[in-house]
This record gives C-alpha cells, structure tokens and sequence, in this order.
C-alpha cells in the first residue's frame, strides 16, 4: 500500500505564492491578436493565476465561512484552557464586521439574520471582553430575542451552549454512546449518515456521554439571551404535524430515560469504541476528517477522556485546527477546512482551455502534485465496497479515509486536458481513480460525494438532524460531473454507468429546466454541471429537456449581462437563478451555454462583456456573495479562488470557440489514439 507524503498545512501557510515562477515564453499562448480585449484578460488574468502558483506545485486560496466558525473557534480556546487575548481580539474584530444593521449574524454575505450564528456570535464576544451594554451587543440581544431567544437555536449551538453551562445537556437530543453498536439493518447506524456527519457525531458522543461542563464566571454568562429561564427548560424539541418527526421525537424522549439503565461496563465498552475510531481517524496531520466542527470535537473528547497536550493525537488535533486560522494583514479568522486539491485541478482546467501548453513548467508541478496526494487507504467508503480499489482524491492536503467524487473526477478532467493519459505510468494511475469512480455509483445511477446509496433521507426528521444534511445522496452536479469525464475517457452513452446516469439526470430535472446544485449555487451550478456532461458525451442540444435548461439559463440572466443566484434559493425554489450577477455564476452560466451549442446567441456575447467590463486587472473580478455550499440551508463558502479560475475557464472557452478552435474538452479522444487506462475502452 502506498504511503502517503502529508504535508503539515502549518508549513504551507508561511509559504507565499512565487511571483513570476515561470518566464514570459512560457506563458499562456494566445491566438488572437493582443489587442483583442478577450485574449487580453484571459493573458492577464492567466498570468496572475500562474504567479498564485505555489512552488510545491498546488494553488490555494482562502475558503471563508461564517463567523460561526471563528466564534467556535474562540470558545474552544476557553475549553482547552488556552486563549491567545491577541488572536481573540482580532477575531472579536472579525466577528464584528461582519454584523448586520439590525444586530445579527447571517450565514453569507448579505443574507438574512440566523439565530444560532448570532447566538454563538454573541456569546464568543462576550467572552472576549465585548461590553453587553455596547450597541452591538445590544443589538444582538433584543433581535435573538425577538426571534425567539437563544432556547430556539439549533442542535450544535444548544449542545455548545450545554459545554458551557449556560443549558441543561437533557435539552439536546439523545445520542447514547451505544448507538455505535448498531447493526447496518437498523433504521439508523452510523454507516447510514454521510461523511461528515460521521465524523462529527463518533467523538461528539464521547461529549454526549461525559457532558462536560467548563465553568465560566457569572459575568460570562448569557442568560440576557434567554427568554425562559434556561435551567428550568425540559423540552426543546416540539412534536409537530409530520408525523415520521413526531415519531422520532417520541423516541428521543423515551431514551433520555432509558439512557439511565445503561450498565457502567456497556457505557465503557462504546466509549472505548469510539475512542478507537476517533483515534484513528486523526492519525494523519488533517485531523478527523479534514473540517473544523469534528477537529474540534475530537480534541474536545479526548480532553474529557482526560488526555493533554502530551498525547500525540491530541497535539496533532490541536495544530490541524491552528492551522486554519488565517492571519491577513488587517483581518483574521477561521477557516473551515482548507481545499487544495480543488483549486489546484479547478485551475489546471481553467489554464488548460486558455491554451496552456502541456510542457508548461506549471502543469509539471501540479501534476506530480496532484499524483503525491492520490489516496489509496481503503476508507469508510469501503463499508459498501469492500472489493473497489482505492485511487481516488480528496478536497484537502489529507483527508485519508474521505477521498471524494467531485474532486476525483474533476482531478481525473485536468489531467485528460494536459494529456497525462499518454504516460503509461500515470494512465495507470488515472485508471485507478477512474475505476474508483465508477464503483461509487449509486443504485439510483446518480452519484453522492462520498459514500455509495448514503440516501437515507427520513435519518434527516430525528431531533439531531435539525440541519437537515445528516446524509450524501445523489445529486446532479455530481453525476453531471462524472458523465462529463467518463466521456472524456471515450465512454458513450451505450457505457452502462453512463446510460444510469442519464436517466437519473432526465428524471432529476426541475420543472423549470434547471437541475439543483448540492455543492454550488444553486441551480446556476447544477444546471452547468449537467449541461457540459452532456455536450461531452455528444448528446444532441436539440433535445426538448436540454433546451429547457437552455431557456431557463437564458430566462434568468440579470440586465447587466451576468447571472447570480442567491443562497436563499434552497430555502424558495422561486429563487431560483435570482440573485445579483457574480463572476463564478456568471461563469459556470456561460459554459453551460456554450456547451449547449449556444456560442452565437446575444446572451452569451452579453455575459462575456460582463466579465470583461468587471475584470480588475491582477486582484481579478471582485466577488463579495457566497457561491459555494456546505450543507444546504444553514452552511455556505465563499471560495476566493472561484472568481479567479472560473471566469477565466469561460473566456478561454468562448474565445477558442469564437476562433473555431478545439477546446480541451473535445480533443481528448480526436487523435484516434486509444486511452490505454487499463480496463477502460479506447476512443473511437
């Protein structure tokens, strides 16, 4: 089995980007005349994504959440017992910044005020040092409590909340250690919820069954939060009108008794079980699972269990969360994870169709980059495929055990486009992440991001699912995705995996002609994602269900060219495709056009003007809203790179289009010459 190199991401953050790494003979190669304002900006913006480059081989940008994470950041640091008072005021800075006029916390940019980010806003800034009696704190507290008080939070602030002392723990939900134990057949086990939910829930049932309590002094307290008195509350979770909820609250109660009767050496046994897997699943330098909310966790758990600084696990823990703290001239804050794979494959793609050369020095790099990090552990995935190879990749510099769909297939893309497959040794490389892909297919024929048929959507009425993203089922954009680079490799629709995939697609379509967008948004991601999966394999645009996400792509384009989509659309599907024009989505927009064989219509030539009028020179296109998606509903990104690579990919295809020029997409297989990934069928 190969060993994986890992890389501390404390190392990469005093690292810069080098400017100029590769001379002006090897830039981006430009067809057109200079003057032509197109190869202008791809040229420019080209180079500018070039200098990015890291000497190591990768990009990396900023990811940026909301200020949940920094506020949770900042009350972990009470519980270790180790607050940095400098780093705490420049994030109770941070934190600031970012309030609302009326004195909340949104979940993005400009989007509507949420009572649990506020809460834990709030709380974080008042053990900071923040005055409750100052404007902004005031402000917070009258709108939490008009919104019905901090009791009305959801799950993961109330089981915070519970850490501190400022809740009872019976007013979280159930979550017996033991449920560890439970069989797949079940109708709940841990191998039925998806990857990060696994990842938070297995040490935050240590918490579960230790409920730790980390003193403050009463002057820290939030009570002024609380509109009934907060120790005398019972019941949070309410029965309502569905009843598979009713059901599982009934059940919830019932086992906050008969969690009572539970042997001590039953209660040891789990607790040893899930000290194992967590133990485990933090043995490399990303921490358990690569993401904030299960680092923090982790640490929190084995602090409990009464470990320090002086256990390996627990030293490693803590860094991987340091790690993510982003300390840029005139504001700090939290990362949640951190994606190089990702920006690293997504701008290869982008320079690739701006006409990279395949020699170019920093397609080297990358490459042997990317190959370094290729995972072949055999993760939690395995539960469902014990007989598929690993091979694929995952979004962070190590997330072991949690390779994924997305950026396995769009890793796979970016090497298809700088011609990777025509070296045996890495064709056979390519072939193990592709065979990979292909076995974590559902049986639906769509694919999720980490797990294979991880679609047990009624998991997500029990009271701790409040969130509502407890599982990874299979969503368009995914299977777009990997329709997309199957017909790269030379599949055709004949391909079973892809034939499956079609008819998901065709029977996942909204009825307005777009497709939803589970990991970007929304629609505009979705229906992109779809639409250049099957301008890949060569469908007929004329098809009656591909012109409807044509019209509707064209139906929403903003009056000033570009396209924009509001996070707000996954709670009002009416939303959809509205929102103020962004790069990304304006981006993602225009290449589902064009892909759809609409190069010629007015909206296109409108969206690329957009682009052009909006680009800023070496800063690129300015992109304040948030484009990505975490969970649905309550957690969005702002990735800081995808105004950087995507419109530059858009131009770069338009302008070779324009030009009658091949795009790297197409070209792939047109030399006639076989793919020779191993079991994979030649081109014809």
């Amino acid at each position: 089995m190969k060993q994986l190199q890992t890389q501390s991401a404390q190392t990469v953050a005093a690292e810069q980007p080098v400017a100029n790494a590769f001379p002006q003979s090897q830039a981006i190669h430009a067809p057109a005349i200079s003057t032509d304002p197109v190869t202008k900006t791809i040229s420019q913006s080209g180079a500018a994504l070039l200098e990015r480059q890291y000497a190591q081989g990768y990009w990396l940008f900023d990811l940026e959440a909301d200020v949940t994470i920094p506020a949770e950041y900042l009350l972990l640091q009470y519980f270790l017992g180790k607050v940095d008072h400098g780093r705490e005021a420049r994030l109770a800075d941070y934190i600031l910044s970012r309030q609302l006029p009326d004195g909340s916390w949104p979940l993005y940019e400009a989007g509507p005020g949420n009572i649990s980010a506020t809460v834990k806003a709030y709380f974080a800034l008042k053990l900071a040092g923040k005055d409750p009696a100052s404007v902004p704190l005031q402000r917070a507290r009258d709108w939490i409590l008009a919104h019905g008080g901090a009791e009305n939070a959801n799950v993961f602030t109330r089981i915070t909340l519970a850490i501190f002392g400022q809740i009872p723990w019976h007013t979280a939900p159930a979550m017996p250690p033991e449920i560890v134990w439970l069989p797949d057949w079940f109708i709940f086990n841990l191998n039925k919820v998806s990857y990060w939910s696994r990842c938070v829930i297995y040490p935050l049932l240590i918490l579960f069954a230790k409920r730790p309590v980390h003193k403050l002094q009463p002057e820290q307290h939030i009570r002024e939060l609380f509109i009934q008195e907060p120790h005398t509350i019972k019941h949070i979770d309410k029965f309502n009108s569905r009843l598979l909820r009713n059901c599982f609250v009934l059940q919830d109660r019932i086992l906050k008794h008969l969690e009572k009767l539970i042997p001590n050496w039953v209660r040891a046994a789990s607790l040893r079980k899930l000290e194992d897997w967590t133990r485990e699943h933090m043995r490399g330098s990303g921490g358990v699972g690569a993401i904030f909310p299960s680092m923090a966790n982790a640490v929190m758990a084995l602090k409990v269990l009464g470990y320090n600084n002086t256990d390996a696990d627990m030293a490693r823990g803590i860094q991987a969360i340091e790690d993510l703290v982003l300390e840029n001239p005139g504001e700090t804050y939290v990362q949640p994870c951190v994606s190089p794979i990702w920006d690293t494959c997504l701008s290869i793609n982008a320079l690739a169709e701006c006409g990279i050369a395949d020699n170019h020095p920093a397609v080297k790099t990358a490459v042997d980059w990317l190959f370094d990090k290729q995972v072949f552990v055999r993760g939690d995935w395995a539960s469902k495929a014990p007989n598929l190879d690993s091979g694929g990749w995952a979004f962070q510099f190590e997330n072991e055990f949690y390779p994924d769909v997305d950026d396995t297939s769009m890793v796979v893309m970016a090497m298809l486009r700088t011609g990777v497959h025509k070296h045996p040794d890495k064709a056979r490389r390519l072939a193990l992440a592709v065979n990979w892909v292909i076995g974590m297919q559902n049986s639906d024929g769509g694919w999720g991001a980490f797990d294979i048929d991880n679609h047990y959507e009624y998991l997500n009425n029990i009271p701790f699912a409040d969130h509502g993203a407890l599982v990874d089922p299979s969503t368009a954009d995914l299977t777009g995705r990997c329709i997309e680079m199957l017909a790269m490799l030379g599949y055709d629709r004949s391909f079973l995996p892809i034939a499956r995939g079609l008819e998901f697609l065709r029977k996942d379509q909204k009825a307005s002609g777009a497709w939803y967008g589970r990991w970007g948004v929304n629609y505009i991601y979705g229906t992109w994602a779809v639409l250049v999966g099957l301008s890949a394999l060569g469908e007929d645009p004329s098809q009656p269900y591909i012109r409807k996400a044509v019209q509707w792509l064209q139906s929403i384009q903003n009056s000033d060219g570009g396209w924009g989509e509001d996070c707000n659309s996954y709670d009002d599907p009416t939303l959809q495709g509205r929102g103020l024009s962004t790069a990304s989505q304006t981006a993602w927009a225009l290449l589902g056009l064009m892909a759809a064989g609409e190069l010629a219509a007015d909206n296109v030539e409108r969206g690329i003007h957009y682009l052009l009028r909006n680009y800023e020179g070496t800063k690129g296109w300015r992109e304040a809203p948030y484009t990505g998606t975490g969970f649905p509903r309550v957690f969005f990104l702002r990735y800081h790179g995808y105004s950087h690579y995507f419109p530059l990919w858009a131009l770069g295809v338009y302008r070779n289009l324009k030009n009658g020029l091949p795009i790297r997409q197409a070209t792939v297989c047109n030399d006639h010459t076989p793919i020779d990934l191993g079991p994979l069928p030649a081109c014809e």
